[in-house]
């Protein structure tokens, strides 16, 4: 049963810190969520550390050519207004429709991001001017790289809306955790059981690496049988 009301406070964003995607995506798939990792937005940085924040969506849809000019930028509906509604400790979600062929966001968007205090930027689509962006510090998870502006090839039309991003629905204020393996959701409902169990299963996962290391047999082990489990438990009250 999950839990409401639960928010992403300082103290839960340091415990999912430490909890990978790939065990975040595990959990949420014994709770019978599959899709929840966001296909395309993987990180620009080779060395990227895990970010965690609350989702920020910004969506784009096919470019129309008297909407998708230069001139829209300074429209009240741009991806400028939507920067500036940014709260601190924000994780941007771009939904691109996948499109490749022009960057979301370059270097002057992405620096003005940090400076409203936002912690990442996820998109199934790809950003542009790549040294400016990697130079803003802002961590980027994306397709990867293209010259042309947004405008070339999509259209700006909201912020704060539900989103599909990478094929996976994303609703403003879940989670989104994005490491080396891509970018997760945890939708709001689910933030209480995330928190309680995922730790655990971290904890657990690493025992049983550590008793693989030791030469054990993999059948009984992952998934533990009732010995295993026992043996488990033992170690972990001593630990």
């Amino acid at each position: 049963m999950t839990e409401t009301n639960v928010t992403l406070d300082a103290e839960a964003i340091a415990i999912l810190r430490g909890v990978t995607t790939a065990t975040l995506t595990t959990i949420l798939l014994k709770k019978g969520l599959r899709n929840v990792w966001i296909r395309g937005g993987m990180p620009l940085r080779p060395e990227q550390e895990r970010v965690v924040g609350p989702a920020f969506t910004f969506r784009f849809v096919p470019a129309r050519e008297d909407l998708a000019t230069p001139a829209s930028w300074g429209s009240p509906i741009s991806t400028r207004a939507a920067i500036e509604a940014m709260p601190e400790g924000a994780f941007a979600v771009i939904d691109a429709m996948g499109f490749q062929d022009a960057g979301v966001f370059g270097d002057i968007l992405c620096a003005r991001m940090v400076k409203r205090g936002a912690v990442g930027l996820v998109t199934d689509g790809v950003v542009r001017d790549l040294d400016g962006v990697l130079g803003t510090g802002l961590p980027v998870w994306a397709r990867g790289t293209a010259a042309p502006p947004s405008v070339a090839g999509l259209t700006f039309v909201g912020w704060e809306e539900t989103v599909g991003c990478g094929g996976v629905c994303i609703i403003p204020g879940d989670t989104i955790v994005a490491d080396k393996d891509g970018a997760v959701v945890i939708p709001a409902a689910y933030l209480g059981d995330i928190l309680k169990e995922a730790p655990e299963q971290e904890r657990m996962e690493g025992w049983i690496v550590n008793e693989v290391e030791n030469d054990a047999k993999l059948p009984g082990l992952y998934p533990m049988n009732e010995a295993t489990r026992a043996r488990y438990d033992d170690w972990r009250k001593d630990n």
